[in-house]
């Protein structure tokens, strides 16, 4: 391919999320994938360690959207993000008592962000797959920031009950690592996936 972008891409990209953050992300890039929801239980996989358990979700996704027919021929990028904290994995909170906990357990302090990344060629069966870490730092927003927080009902949709590109933005004093990351994809880790497949990220420009 050549030229710094085409209204035709050399192959065609699925992302295996609802997630509008993600699709944002690959779109803000010059990307712009079909969207094909996975449908997985994310309750219903473990795994042991809270980077595992990203990496796990992740392929899972990818996997799953992959066997589907109206995936043939395409690159399918499977992404799933969860917080590390005291180790153990966080994912979305259950409701807003949980999001509150949440939060009043997080502020002050440092956890990390990981998003496990899968990319399924499904022309060559080929895989590739990891992990992006970034080190969060929150905030101490009072109770009545948090009450209002939890109230807007972004928390309940999102990986540790925040996000970096919605109301909590406030709230996080500083990140160490991938800004992308942490709002829900990589896409320096993306790149080197998409690489060790064979396809260079500029192929799949059309924006």
């Amino acid at each position: 391919m050549t030229g710094a972008a085409s209204a035709t891409p050399a192959r065609r990209l699925v992302l295996a999320s609802a997630s509008p953050a993600r699709l944002g992300l690959l779109r803000q890039a010059g990307m712009d994938p079909e969207v094909i929801v996975s449908g997985v239980d994310e309750d219903a996989l473990s795994a042991p360690t809270p980077t595992e358990l990203a990496l796990v979700l992740a392929r899972a996704k990818a996997a799953a959207v992959a066997e589907r027919p109206e995936a043939a021929d395409a690159l399918v990028v499977g992404c799933d993000s969860v917080l590390e904290l005291d180790g153990r994995p966080l994912g979305k909170p259950a409701d807003a008592e949980d999001a509150m906990n949440r939060w009043k357990s997080m502020r002050g302090r440092s956890g990390v962000l990981l998003t496990g990344h899968c990319v399924v060629d499904t022309t060559t069966g080929g895989e590739a797959f990891g992990t992006a870490a970034t080190t969060v730092h929150f905030g101490e927003p009072t109770d009545a920031e948090i009450a209002a927080y939890v109230a807007s009902g972004e928390p309940l949709h999102v990986a540790g009950a925040f996000t970096l590109d919605g109301r909590s933005a406030p709230f996080i004093d500083r990140i160490e690592g991938d800004h992308g990351n942490v709002i829900g994809l990589s896409l320096p880790l993306l790149r080197r996936l998409l690489a060790e497949l064979g396809t260079p990220v500029t192929a799949l420009w059309t924006l």
